[in-house]
C-alpha cells in the first residue's frame, strides 16, 4: 500500500506533464497556424472550442474582427456555424449514453422534471446559454440536449442562432471600443444574462399571443 502511493503519484505527474506539453504545442504551433486561416480559422477554432478543446473564443474572435472590421459579419457567421458543428460531439455523447450518466448523479424525479422543462421550450433552453459568455457551462446544455433527444436540425439552429447573436453584439462592441470589449462582456455577464432572458421572455410572449389569436392554444 505504501509503495502504491508513490507509483500513483509518479503516473499522475507524467500525465500532468503530458497535458502541459500538449497545451504548449497547441498555443505555440496549432493555434497560430489556425489564426492565419482568416474567417475559415474562426470557424475551425469554434469547432474545437465547442467539441473538445476550450479556447478563449471571444478574445480570438475580437482580434479577427478588430483587424478586419469590414468583414465582421463573415467571422461571426463562420464562428457560429463552427460552434453548431462542434457542438454535435457533446450532443452525441449525451444521446449515446447520457441518460445513465445523469441518473447516477440525480434522482429519477428530478430527471423527469428536467426533461419536461427542456422539451417544453427546447429551442430557448439551448439558444439562451449559447448567447451567454463564459463561464456559462455551455457543453452541459449541449450534452443535455442529446440526453433529451432534441432533433439535430433544431439543435444546430439553436446553437447557431444563440452564438450569432452573442458574437454580433461582441462585434459591435469591439468595433466601438476595441478588443478590450471582451473583458467588458465578461465583467457584465450577469447583466447580459438579464438582458437575454428579458428578450427571450418578450419573444415568447409575442409568440404565445400570436398562437392565441390563431386559436391554436
Amino acid at each position: 500500500m505504501v509503495e502504491a502511493r508513490p507509483q500513483k503519484r509518479l503516473e499522475g505527474d507524467r500525465l500532468k506533464h503530458f497535458f502541459v506539453q500538449l497545451l504548449q504545442k497547441w498555443n505555440v504551433v496549432v493555434l497560430p497556424a489556425i489564426l492565419k486561416m482568416g474567417f475559415w480559422g474562426a470557424g475551425a477554432v469554434a469547432v474545437l472550442d465547442s467539441s473538445s478543446i476550450p479556447v478563449p473564443m471571444d478574445a480570438i474572435l475580437a482580434v479577427y474582427i478588430w483587424n478586419d472590421q469590414r468583414h465582421f459579419w463573415l467571422y461571426t457567421l463562420m464562428a457560429a456555424a463552427g460552434s453548431a458543428v462542434g457542438g454535435l460531439l457533446p450532443y452525441g455523447l449525451g444521446r449515446a449514453g447520457g441518460e445513465l450518466f445523469l441518473l447516477k448523479h440525480i434522482n429519477r424525479q428530478r430527471f423527469e422534471a428536467m426533461r419536461t422543462r427542456f422539451e417544453s421550450q427546447e429551442f430557448w433552453a439551448l439558444a439562451i446559454p449559447s448567447m451567454l459568455p463564459p463561464p456559462t457551462p455551455w457543453k452541459v446544455f449541449a450534452f443535455a440536449a442529446g440526453v433529451f433527444e432534441m432533433r439535430v436540425p433544431l439543435f444546430m439552429l439553436a446553437v447557431f442562432t444563440g452564438r450569432l447573436i452573442r458574437w454580433l453584439v461582441l462585434s459591435l462592441l469591439v468595433i466601438e471600443l476595441g478588443p478590450g470589449a471582451v473583458q467588458i462582456v465578461e465583467r457584465h455577464a450577469l447583466a447580459a444574462l438579464a438582458i437575454v432572458l428579458g428578450l427571450a421572455f418578450i419573444g415568447f410572449a409575442l409568440w404565445w399571443r400570436k398562437k392565441r389569436r390563431r386559436g391554436e392554444v
